[in-house]
């Protein structure tokens, strides 16, 4: 039986591409210790989780007949090194292929208007394609890349620079509600796929950026704090509130999100607004939960962790206390010791879909190669 998706599940892809493949036998930096070892704890763990999403393709060469979840997998199989004629990959990729539509959006109606949500499926379906470097597939991305450019909310919407709304993008086109979790997931996917760094893409996203940031100094809504971290929307909308009871909370898996879309955008990383998001990670930086929200969306908050510590590029976090990390040591710790015997992934907290196994060991296999970068 097909299973239905909620749009709980976005919360996925955010992160998805990024690190090249890792090469088996690089050799490991001398600047951080125990980096050999880790290395070979790494590629074992990812190479167990790869054998169980080899066992986990449908018929069709999706995973969970879901697009979303089918680009995320076949993405960890390449950022793990798997050649793109991988007969799981190459199915998955043809998989992807098979749904686009006239207008360049990718996605599946077979599941219902709800599970549509062709801003995010579009997103993580170009990466997975344009990663397979198979040719075939550049007018696909391309013709995708104008889609998810016309989606932002921006004046072909009615929007101004004034509006909350404005350089936002959310999980389809007209929804109304655009948050960054969708917008750094876009913008991820146009990064990666060679949209031009001084695209309007870009440029007007750094507004809806601004404006989820607890910032006073550049956030113009009323509701802003001066944390620097990051909240869902630009609205002030935090997933976090539940958990620390105050309004507007900033919190992990959106910090890194923010800071990591800033430096897409071409914001560098020495300006006071991506500073702003760095100290907040210094003050609350750990890998045993995503910080202010416990467990909730633990391993998309691994996913956005090490992508963006890997674009930042420092090998070393040195944290508000002036203790340093080797934050892609701790992380592969963290990862390995929460594996589950056939080599899968799961969160106990099911929110965002995290008892999904397919969904959630791409992105731990996709988080390990993101940390092999920071080695």
């Amino acid at each position: 039986m097909r299973r239905v998706w909620t749009t709980a599940v976005i919360l996925g892809l955010a992160a998805a591409a990024g690190a090249a493949a890792p090469q088996r036998g690089a050799k490991p930096s001398a600047a951080v210790p125990g980096a050999a070892a880790a290395r070979v704890k790494a590629r074992a763990a990812m190479d167990r989780g790869l054998q169980f999403l080899r066992q986990k393709q449908e018929a069709d060469g999706s995973w969970n007949h879901y697009p979303g979840i089918t680009a995320l997998v076949v993405l960890a199989f390449l950022r793990a090194g798997v050649s793109p004629q991988d007969a799981p990959v190459a199915r998955g990729a043809a998989f992807l292929a098979s749904l686009a539509k006239p207008n360049g959006a990718i996605y599946t109606d077979a599941l219902g208007k709800s599970q549509e949500l062709p801003n995010y499926n579009t997103a993580g379906a170009i990466m997975a394609l344009n990663a397979t470097g198979d040719p075939r597939y550049r007018p696909l991305v391309q013709k995708a890349q104008h889609f998810l450019e016309t989606s932002q909310y921006d004046e072909g919407e009615g929007f101004s620079p004034h509006d909350w709304q404005y350089g936002g993008m959310g999980y389809g086109t007209g929804s109304g509600n655009p948050d960054l979790s969708n917008l750094q997931q876009s913008l991820e996917a146009l990064k990666e796929t060679g949209y031009p760094q001084h695209g309007p893409a870009f440029a007007k996203a750094i507004a809806f950026l601004q404006r989820c940031q607890n910032r006073k100094e550049s956030n113009d809504q009323e509701w802003a704090g001066s944390d620097g971290g990051f909240v869902y929307a630009a609205n002030g909308n935090s997933k976090a509130d539940e958990f620390t009871k105050q309004a507007h909370s900033s919190y992990g898996s959106m910090t890194y999100a923010g800071l990591k879309s800033y430096l897409y955008c071409g914001v560098s990383k020495t300006d006071p607004r991506a500073q702003a998001a760095y100290q907040w990670i210094r003050r609350n930086y750990t890998v045993e939960e995503n910080p202010r929200m416990r467990n909730d969306g633990l391993f998309y908050y691994y996913h956005t962790m090490s992508k963006t510590l890997a674009v930042y590029g420092d090998k070393v976090l040195t944290d508000s206390r002036g203790i340093k990390h080797y934050w892609a040591l701790d992380l592969i710790d963290a990862i390995d010791r929460r594996q589950h015997p056939d080599g899968s992934w799961t969160n106990s907290d099911r929110r965002w879909q995290e008892d999904n196994s397919a969904l959630v060991t791409a992105y731990v296999v996709i988080s390990l190669s993101n940390c092999l970068k920071g080695l």
